[in-house]
């Protein structure tokens, strides 16, 4: 599998990885022999980089991640865990809904500042059982995640102080690269103005579908050398499903605005008999500034399926024809 650098950094990852938050339960259960299932299937595809957080599953999808790992040469494979949330323990009756499916006994607490990033990094460690992490996220900075008035705090702790650790951190050696982990344009444009990071893992905003990143982040990326891994490649799903009964668009059911985007697009790829989800997964790294897309399935099938779309010749032609029915 062809590789690409993380920024300016000399960190290589493979072009596709895997996204850790399906086997930390989210929207169903997952058993741990189907994770490690998962996992090798990903590893078997030749992925070597492996995204988690401690969100994912509160703290389960970092431990089944390290378990993976441990037994592999630590040079083979890149990995990346995410900063922002910490994990407290609660009984089990007031474990929060996020829509994790049987997760560990926690709930979450933001915090971005110094103090917080460093807990968080430190309590990465012994839940991986990892004596290495190459790249850190900022995680759900934004008011995507926190609404405006919650995100001013938290965006003050980051540039305040949180920062500073990830400088630490990165000049100590202890990490390679950091920067976001999010799911919108604008909070990447504000940080990046203020302080330089290596990278974001941006999901869902730079799609066939949704070309949100195209308003002014990828120029800005290009220009400043800030790569982008890619998450959501299928936009919560409908790029895989298509256009069907109760598919799903960024984390809730797609209007009739979309399925009719959604439709379209599928006609032009039918006319050219590729399946649309091909197109989907293989559209981000048309750009160089994308490092990474990321695949997340729990299922070993799944991820086999998705893989032998990689495979597919998609035409030009392809991507010329579904550029009127994008969303910016």
């Amino acid at each position: 599998m062809d590789i690409r650098t993380i920024g300016k950094t000399p960190l290589a990852v493979t072009q596709f990885g895997f996204g850790g938050a399906a086997i930390g339960g989210l929207y169903r259960e997952c058993t741990r022999e189907a994770a490690m299932e998962t996992l090798q299937a990903a590893w078997d595809a030749g992925m070597r980089y492996f995204d988690t957080a401690p969100f994912y599953g509160f703290g389960l999808s970092e431990r089944r991640t390290g378990d993976f790992l441990r037994s592999k040469p630590r040079e083979t494979y890149v990995l990346s865990t995410k900063v922002g949330r910490l994990l407290r323990p609660v009984a089990e009756d007031q474990v929060p809904d996020y829509s994790y499916v049987n997760p560990l006994p926690f709930t979450v607490d933001y915090d971005y500042s110094y103090d917080g990033i460093m807990r968080s990094f430190e309590f990465s460690y012994a839940r991986l059982g990892l004596n290495k992490i190459d790249i850190l996220y900022v995680h759900d900075i934004g008011a995507y995640t926190h609404g405006a008035e919650k995100n001013a705090v938290y965006q003050a702790q980051l540039l305040d102080s949180g920062v500073r650790a990830l400088d630490e951190l990165k000049s100590s050696g202890a990490i390679s690269a950091y920067g976001l982990g999010v799911n919108e344009v604008d909070v990447c444009l504000d940080v990046i103005a203020r302080h330089p990071i290596d990278c974001i893992l941006l999901a869902g905003r730079y799609s066939l579908l949704d070309r949100s990143a195209e308003r002014g982040l990828l120029e800005v990326c290009r220009r400043q050398q800030v790569s982008l891994v890619i998450g959501g490649v299928f936009n919560s799903g409908i790029l895989a499903t298509g256009p069907v009964p109760g598919a799903n668009f960024d984390y809730g059911p797609a209007s009739d605005d979309i399925l009719g985007r959604v439709r379209a697009m599928q006609k032009i790829a039918e006319a050219n008999s590729i399946p649309l989800a091909a197109a989907a997964m293989q559209f981000p790294l048309r750009e160089p500034v994308v490092a990474n897309v990321l695949i997340g399935t729990a299922k070993p099938l799944s991820l086999t399926r998705n893989t032998e779309l990689l495979k597919v010749n998609v035409p030009d032609a392809v991507y010329a024809a579904v550029e009127p029915f994008t969303i910016r």
